[in-house]
């Protein structure tokens, strides 16, 4: 009969309850060894801590510091001091003088068209009203001015000089730059700068200083300055940016 050969079986180790308890108390074991010999550190480090002094002073300076305080918040939150009533103070000059009131009043027109429904003027103004005298008083040119470039640095922007400036009537800046003269008043009040006779007149500044019997937008009583328009009873037309 023919011979069977036998497999060599190889049999693997089995683990049992007394080999795991084993391997804990190994791993106990080097966790206190390590446990041990931290705390003999710790312990070595605080006596030389307290031969050269540094506990004593650290416990010093704990003492010595003062205690944290919390922000109290209704404290710090300062309240406006109210003031006693009295009777209102006023000048002795002003006494005699009537207060002035400043109430918004409609317009009384009832005809006018709906578009100025909601336009308010102030108590005491004038109404804006121009004729064609007016239109008559207006010049014109036909050449073109170049505007932030008269009396401006390369930038742009005016070169102010208090000394050799001169004032505008329009803007008030005391700047660089061409000015008209008007042959009637002669005054400041005549001295326009470029920009602003072209932007707000529409005129040429070089041909105004070339035009002896050139007249100023004030002697003309068309000037549209904030102050001209105020002396009026107008609101101010705010900047003008061109025409």
């Amino acid at each position: 009969m023919p011979t069977m050969s036998k497999r060599a079986t190889t049999q693997e180790p089995v683990s049992t309850p007394s080999s795991h308890a084993s391997d804990d108390q190994a791993e106990s074991k080097k966790i206190s060894l390590y446990e041990q010999s931290r705390e003999e550190r710790i312990k070595a480090n605080l006596e030389r801590m307290q031969k050269l002094g540094i506990v004593d002073l650290s416990q010093k300076l704990r003492s010595s510091l003062p205690p944290k305080r919390t922000p109290n918040r209704k404290s710090s939150e300062k309240c406006a001091p109210v003031l006693p009533p009295g009777p209102v103070r006023r000048s002795s000059r002003l006494q005699s003088v009537t207060p002035i009131s400043y109430v918004e009043v409609r317009l009384a027109n009832k005809d006018r068209s709906s578009e100025y429904e909601g336009i308010v003027l102030e108590e005491g103004s004038k109404p804006e009203i121009y004729t064609e005298e007016h239109e008559k008083l207006l010049g014109n040119t036909e050449k073109n001015w170049e505007l932030f470039v008269d009396g401006c640095g390369k930038d742009g922007k005016r070169i102010y000089d208090p000394i050799r400036g001169k004032t505008c009537h329009q803007c008030r800046q005391k700047t660089l730059g061409y000015r008209t003269q008007c042959s009637q008043c002669n005054m400041v009040q005549g001295q326009f700068c470029g920009d602003c006779l072209y932007m707000r007149y529409g005129e040429h500044v070089l041909e105004a200083q070339q035009n002896p019997n050139w007249l100023c937008p004030v002697c003309r009583g068309i000037c549209n300055c904030s102050l001209c328009r105020q002396a009026k009873g107008w609101a101010p037309t705010g900047i003008q940016t061109g025409v």
